[in-house]
């Protein structure tokens, strides 16, 4: 396998340098390509998304600042056409998440919070934020249509999308063929030290899929996996850069992220496994600092719309309303919600669970942090 990588690495280093006198010419992840009507209010594809009071004074505003904990390509993706669409410009912050709870916590306690809105995933980070009196409340149209899934605290924060989690592989390494098809499949002896995976305590995005691995796979897949001597990474991040480099041929991965470092030509594809893929949830809300109140609150309605949430879809995120289809990411569909392989972990299990999951892992595989 050693042998085999360095050689598929030369030869994708060659085929680069040999396309190489222009600049590489990158896939567009979303297609923004829709019909934007701003004469009275904001309607997008005949969605009314803002009437032309609020458009009209988020307009005035002018800009909105995001806290976000969402990936950072992705998060530019999306306040990409947020901006072609309203003509509102968004300062982003970028944090993980962790990171960005204890900034967000800070500040709020210092009563000098920057952020108009924030982004976050895990439930316990959204849930803290709350008591600590970050949110305020806004009911986005169509909210009594909103499952309580979706909607939380009368409005304080939504549930706007789920990332999949799942695994990769380095096309340039491993023939599709080849590929493991399933969870259990990286417990072959064949992938011995080939494997990069996440830390458990890395975020909700890895405690999600590790409470998924613990409830769908049984309590013999993770001291399996343990026993493959894979490579430990501190976040998915760092695990696909290590496996677009093909330092390694397989990792865990989130779809969206490998769709994006595809479409910037990474030799990297994701893998739809038998026993289904792990969705973690992302929340949004309005500060109760916020300035520019008016252009917040458009962004909420944006995120929430239609025509946000086919943008999450392009990206490769599972959407949070039920009116809209699942990604197609790589001439991959993505199966649907009632399929069984869209598994969502209720947040309270996460939160009880979460201690306790952390220390197996970290018995299991032997990691200090």
């Amino acid at each position: 396998m050693r042998k085999t990588r360095i050689l598929a690495c030369v030869a994708v280093a060659g085929a680069l340098v040999a396309a190489g006198c222009a600049p590489p010419q990158f896939d567009p992840v979303v297609d923004s390509t829709a019909d934007v009507d701003t004469s009275d209010g904001l309607v997008i594809d005949g969605e009314r998304i803002a009437d032309a009071e609020l458009f009209e004074a988020a307009v005035e505003e002018g800009r909105l600042s995001l806290y976000s904990g969402y990936v950072e390509n992705s998060e530019k993706e999306v306040i990409k056409v947020f901006e072609e669409d309203t003509g509102i410009s968004v300062d982003l912050v970028r944090l993980v998440p962790n990171r960005l709870s204890e900034r967000v916590l800070s500040e709020q306690g210092a009563g000098r919070l920057g952020a108009d809105v924030v982004r976050t995933s895990d439930f316990d980070i959204a849930t803290r934020m709350r008591d600590a009196g970050v949110f305020q409340p806004h009911r986005v149209a169509g909210y009594d249509e909103l499952d309580d899934t979706v909607r939380y605290f009368d409005g304080d924060f939504y549930r706007v999308f789920n990332p999949l989690y799942t695994f990769a592989y380095n096309t340039a390494l491993v023939d599709p063929a080849d590929a493991p098809k399933s969870w259990h499949d990286l417990t072959d002896p064949r992938w011995q030290g080939e494997l990069g995976i996440t830390q458990v305590g890395a975020g909700g995005s890895s405690l999600t899929l590790n409470r998924f691995q613990e409830e769908e796979l049984g309590p013999d897949f993770l001291p399996a996996l343990a026993e493959q001597n894979p490579r430990i990474f501190d976040s998915s991040s760092a695990a696909l850069e290590s496996l677009a480099r093909g330092e390694i041929p397989v990792a865990t991965a989130v779809v969206s992220s490998v769709n994006i470092a595809a479409s910037k030509n990474a030799p990297v594809n994701f893998v739809i496994p038998e026993e289904g893929m792990a969705a973690y949830d992302y929340f949004v809300g309005m500060t109760d600092s916020a300035v520019n109140t008016d252009a917040a609150e458009l962004f909420l309605e944006w995120n929430l719309s239609k025509r946000g949430q086919d943008v999450f879809r392009q990206i490769g995120e599972f959407p949070a309303r039920g009116d809209v289809e699942p990604p197609e990411i790589l001439a991959q569909q993505l199966p649907t919600a009632d399929s069984g392989k869209i598994v969502r972990i209720d947040p309270e299990v996460l939160i009880a669970s979460a201690e306790g999951d952390q220390r197996r892992w970290n018995g299991l595989f032997g990691y200090l942090g």
